[in-house]
């Protein structure tokens, strides 16, 4: 007769489930204050304390059909504590006498197989895996779960209103308490695909637009191109199709920042876009920036 799990074990094992699957529907941990997970907790151990229950008046009417030998093996055995009789079961080696009861009868240059049954850990992962697979794909078909657009789609809305959350805690970027940061150009050059290239055309080499990579402005109110770049973007230019972006609440300071950055970046640490690679002439003054 074979030794039972302990019920504890069993409650451990409920329990680890239901994390798993309550995790894989509401995708955060908040189930965990919920009295709906904790009421499943509950009644699961319950349950599981019935089922031992139940398993216990049979194990004790099959007790009372062994033999003496049987009798007192199967209680020997039941001093074992748990853990040791699943790690004897899944790695202990067989003895001489036990080989010989499970040996089947062919082999292969002097080899012979024997017919071990599987560890129990590795049958207890295999049907959990598959359980998991149905419900996986039972989830997937016919519920919104695990549907990566819609899961995109609702941490980009997540992610958004944090952000506009962000913006409203944090103080704005202004002229004076704006600087450049190598670490600001990717997010300005996006901007700048968003909102520049119509007029200045891609990489700044401009169209519309002046060419934002040579060293001729035709507005230079600042003594520095990044904090010049900072403030046209956010007043604009009259009398051109230069809108005051920050002014008309198009873009926030730090997104300014941002595309000065870029502006700065293409500018400054890149070669500018000559006539002959297909930049726009040369319009305005030649600058005499002072360094940042």
């Amino acid at each position: 007769m074979k030794q039972r799990t302990p019920v504890f074990v069993n409650i451990l094992i409920i329990i680890g489930l239901l994390i798993v699957f309550y995790y894989l529907f509401v995708q955060n941990y908040t189930f965990l204050t919920s009295p709906y997970f904790w009421g499943t907790v509950i009644i699961s151990a319950i349950l599981a304390y019935i089922h031992s229950a139940l398993g216990d008046l049979i194990e004790n009417n099959k007790f009372k059909k062994l033999s003496a030998e049987e009798k007192a093996a199967y209680l020997a055995e039941k001093k074992i504590p748990f853990l040791k009789r699943m790690y004897d079961a899944a790695f202990k080696k067989q003895s001489e006498t036990e080989e010989k009861d499970i040996l089947i009868d062919h082999g292969f240059d002097g080899i012979m197989e024997l017919d071990n049954q599987l560890p129990k850990w590795w049958v207890g992962l295999f049907y959990f895996g598959t359980a998991f697979c149905i419900v996986y794909i039972c989830a997937y078909s016919f519920t919104d779960f695990a549907h990566p657009l819609k899961e995109y789609d609702a941490e980009y809305i997540e992610q958004t209103a944090s952000i506009a959350e962000y913006e409203k805690s944090q103080p704005q970027v202004t002229l004076e308490s704006a600087a450049f940061s190598e670490d600001n150009v990717a997010a300005g050059q996006e901007i700048f695909k968003t909102n520049c290239v119509s007029c200045h055309a891609e990489g700044g080499r401009g169209n519309i637009g002046p060419n934002l990579t040579d060293n001729f402005w035709h507005n230079q109110p600042e003594k520095t191109l990044f904090k010049n770049v900072f403030h046209v973007v956010e007043n604009g230019v009259t009398g051109t199709a230069m809108q005051a972006w920050g002014k008309n609440g198009i873009l926030t300071g730090r997104d300014i920042q941002n595309v000065a950055a870029y502006v700065y970046h293409i500018n400054q640490e890149q070669p500018p876009i000559t006539p002959a690679q297909g930049g726009a002439p040369a319009y305005g003054d030649e600058a005499r920036w002072e360094k940042q």
